[in-house]
């Protein structure tokens, strides 16, 4: 054999070595890709803007968990909750003509959260009032005065919410509650979803009662056509619950502070800081 043809030999050889490489990465990756599914692509964007706030405080393996669903008392008067972008852009019929879809969406994600959870062995409950409109937020039968009352007994209180079609929503992400100590339940979900700040929109009515309100994701779009196709709605509520419980299961698990050390120029809210 002389050098030229050893050369083109050689060439050839390193030429079709790169290219199987190329394509063994390439299909590697899309394996990788269908695997793991980024939650952003599952459920929209995330609310985007910095926040610091951290929870980091341990909680019993055993701490009670309250699970409810957003708007479940306040249909047909202010803060009923989105229609989606089905029904507020596209004129699609709701999915329950006496409730707003965000409801009807919140219930079955409860339900679902609420089964799994106990299925893994939490310590988990929910509560709806099943009356759909109560004026008086201090009525005691409303989620808000349920919610704080558990909460002051040591519980942990979560409202399932979906966020507003179009421009009106922010994304999916955990709305803490006004509290010096938030734990690792909340920095879980928040790493999970993703995080608003401490103080959103001045303290909505929930955190100011220790309730943790969590948004889902923006009602519209791919999450939204999901939810309604009846070919991939169980799979697609599961899916969330399946989130939101391996969370849940994270944060308790959890023996360590998820963030131990506050920065030495941070001198508000000491434990749990924005």
């Amino acid at each position: 054999m002389n050098s030229r043809s050893f050369f083109l030999i050689k060439k050839f050889t390193f030429a079709n070595f790169y290219f199987l490489f190329f394509i063994f990465l390439s299909i590697f990756s899309l394996h990788l890709f269908s695997i793991a599914e980024p939650l952003d692509i599952f459920l929209g964007p995330r609310f985007h803007k910095k926040t610091i706030w951290k929870g980091n405080r341990t909680v019993s393996s055993s701490i009670p968990i309250l699970v409810m669903a957003g708007h479940a008392d306040s249909q047909g008067i202010e803060g009923s909750g989105t229609p989606g972008e089905a029904v507020g852009v596209n004129g699609l019929p709701p999915m329950d003509n006496s409730v707003s879809d965000e409801l009807f969406w919140n219930l079955k994600v409860m339900k679902a959260v609420v089964r799994l959870g106990k299925k893994k062995g939490l310590n988990i409950s929910s509560y709806d009032s099943r009356v759909r409109t109560i004026v008086d937020e201090n009525d005691f039968n409303t989620n808000w005065s349920v919610g704080s009352k558990f909460a002051a007994k040591g519980g942990y209180v979560l409202e399932i919410h979906f966020d507003s079609y179009g421009a009106y929503g922010l994304g999916s992400g955990l709305i803490p509650p006004l509290s010096k100590k938030l734990n690792n339940i909340d920095e879980s979900l928040a790493r999970t979803f993703g995080r608003y700040p401490l103080f959103f929109r001045g303290g909505l009515g929930a955190p100011r009662r220790n309730i943790r309100i969590l948004e889902i994701g923006k009602l519209e779009g791919e999450l939204e056509k999901n939810l309604r196709n009846i070919d991939s709605r169980d799979q697609t509520i599961e899916k969330i619950a399946e989130y939101i419980v391996n969370a849940f299961l994270e944060g308790i698990n959890s023996r360590n502070s998820f963030n131990p050390q506050l920065k030495e120029d941070y001198i508000f809210l000491q434990d749990s800081y924005q």
